[in-house]
């Protein structure tokens, strides 16, 4: 049993991660809306469309020639209008697969050096990538920036890891679920406050420096922050007597916790979150073609769409999500994206969409928070930094495969097939967490502890 945190330091500790985190990803989601038009501006200025301009030799014309080809493989043709569209996909898988490979050594860092270091390390990552992107005037520059963010963005795996240490079973549910608030909160707000930003031109070789700028004003913020008000919370240096500033011999020193006896084995919580994230991302990123396809809608009408999935999912967290025990978190969520896949694959109005919509807003709210969870009650509290990390790791790699693998059925066969084979992928899951995964001793004391006498427990 981890050794227990008080309730001023916790409180403390939980404030700074919450306001860091909703930091850093508004910071992060400002870009979401605006690869469409940023790619378009790079790929205008140095892969022009005019068949009479000299054929340039750039990183962006060569990319762009290898999409085409890629293109060119579908059975069905595909418009040029989704150059840029595949575009952006195939920088979004850079960034997950990046993240796949940078994830478990930034949580393995933290286990050795601590939190705080490990995080601030992060930030510099984060500061040097975002400054990258503010004189991105070419495209080289801007997909240095993607990479150097996806190698050292551990902001959110190692927020985690600090709630997990500063919280015992009876509050790692609610823990959990605060940070996948943040989330919420920021995808609602972060992408339309970008895509405001975007509108305001400050430099001439890079319309979107004005966004960037202040991206990295929030970061740097972030950074500073943390600095001076993040302690560390690694059980390991927290409790050794030398780092309190005690020397002497007579200072007994905290006993050390007993090991985790587990009852899943990390690899099958890693491959539910492979499998889930490989279906649910490639769902996420063709959605926009979807809804372009059936309804029209234009980039607004999507944003709205995603802003409703984002507040809903916010609700839901808040209110529902942190109460409830981690497996049972993860089984509502799949369960829902399994009638979100079922509901996409035969929508024929907007009704329907937003019916699926809601669907896959309660299934961002609690399948990814529970995993967390779940794999942090099977963690010792000396390797929990590497196993989220570990777990983050292989959710990032379904991410990065999910879009280029769903939007290739959708191309060959169309959507029926598409949502059909997403439905079968979101079923297997679903039988991996009801038969599978089993309940962590820990999280159950979450509702044994719930009722004043302890007579009655709630179903």
């Amino acid at each position: 049993m981890a050794q227990p945190v008080d309730a001023a330091t916790r409180k403390r500790v939980l404030k700074v991660i919450f306001i860091s985190l909703l930091l850093d990803l508004i910071s992060f989601t400002f870009i979401l809306p605006l690869f469409p038009k940023l790619l378009e501006f790079y790929r205008n200025v140095e892969a022009p469309l005019d068949a009479s301009a000299p054929p340039s030799k750039t990183i962006l014309s060569s990319i762009l020639g290898y999409l085409n080809a890629y293109k060119a493989a579908f059975a069905r043709p595909i418009d040029s209008r989704y150059d840029i569209v595949l575009l952006g996909g195939a920088l979004g898988s850079l960034f997950s697969l990046l993240q796949a490979i940078a994830s478990p050594v930034i949580g393995h860092l933290s286990d050795r050096y601590g939190r705080r270091t490990a995080l601030l390390a992060s930030m510099a990552g984060n500061i040097l990538s975002v400054l990258l992107w503010v004189v991105a005037v070419d495209f080289r520059t801007f997909l240095a920036s993607r990479i150097v963010g996806g190698l050292s963005e551990g902001n959110v795996q190692l927020a985690t890891a600090i709630a997990t240490d500063i919280s015992d079973t009876s509050s790692r549910g609610s823990t959990m679920a605060l940070i996948g608030a943040c989330f919420s909160i920021a995808f609602t707000f972060g992408p339309a406050l970008g895509a405001w930003l975007s509108t305001i031109a400050t430099v001439a070789a890079n319309p979107f420096a004005t966004a960037a700028a202040v991206s990295l004003f929030l970061i740097v913020t972030e950074t500073i922050y943390l600095y001076f008000s993040l302690p560390e919370t690694l059980p390991s240096l927290t409790r050794t007597p030398a780092a309190n500033g005690h020397d002497d011999k007579s200072v007994k020193p905290t006993p050390k916790t007993a090991p985790v006896q587990r009852t899943n084995s990390h690899f099958l919580l890693n491959f539910v979150h492979l499998t889930f994230l490989l279906f649910f991302s490639g769902m996420e990123f063709s959605l926009p073609f979807m809804t372009y396809d059936l309804f029209g809608y234009s980039s607004s009408k999507n944003g709205r769409l995603l802003g409703y999935v984002g507040l809903v999912a916010s609700l839901l967290q808040g209110g529902v999500t942190r109460r409830l025990p981690p497996l049972l978190s993860v089984r509502i969520g799949v369960s829902a994206c399994l009638v979100a896949f079922i509901i996409l694959m035969r929508a024929s109005t907007v009704s329907g969409l937003y019916l699926a919509a809601t669907c896959l807003a309660a299934t961002s709210a609690t399948v990814v928070t529970g995993l967390n969870a779940l794999s942090s009650f099977e963690a010792n509290e000396g390797e929990r930094g590497g196993k989220l990390g570990i777990l983050r790791s292989w959710g990032q790699l379904g991410r990065g495969l999910g879009p280029v693998l769903f939007t290739s059925v959708y191309w060959w066969a169309g959507r029926e097939a598409a949502y059909g084979m997403g439905s079968l992928g979101i079923a297997f899951v679903g039988l991996l967490v009801f038969f599978g995964v089993k309940t962590p001793p820990g999280s159950v004391k979450v509702r044994s502890k719930a009722p004043a006498v302890g007579e009655k427990k709630e179903l």
